[in-house]
């Protein structure tokens, strides 16, 4: 299966495309595609007049990113791994696997 991705241009907060085309910030929430559709769905996302940056299509399957891109896009998800206990990393503590 895979996902869209891209970030946010105001903050840089990571997001999926979810349900309807809409993006959301949270993988749980984000839409599974085969391929072809992954990618129809990248070209509809890339044409749209949003305010995103870098959209593109992951490995994933429920529980998030997979395959060999799976640990930069956790990184992406999660934040930096030096410090756990400052951001979006400690806000994630209990999320991740």
């Amino acid at each position: 299966m895979k996902a869209i991705t891209a970030n946010r241009l105001y903050d840089g907060v990571v997001l999926y495309v979810g349900p309807n085309g809409r993006f959301v910030e949270r993988f749980e929430q984000a839409e599974l595609f085969d391929e072809a559709a992954a990618n129809a769905e990248l070209a509809v996302v890339l044409a749209r007049d949003t305010a995103i940056a870098s959209a593109y299509v992951i490995e994933a399957d429920a529980s998030g990113p997979i395959g060999r891109e799976a640990l930069r896009e956790n990184i992406r998800r999660y934040g930096p791994t030096i410090r756990k206990d400052l951001g979006k990393q400690s806000e994630a503590a209990n999320e991740r696997l």
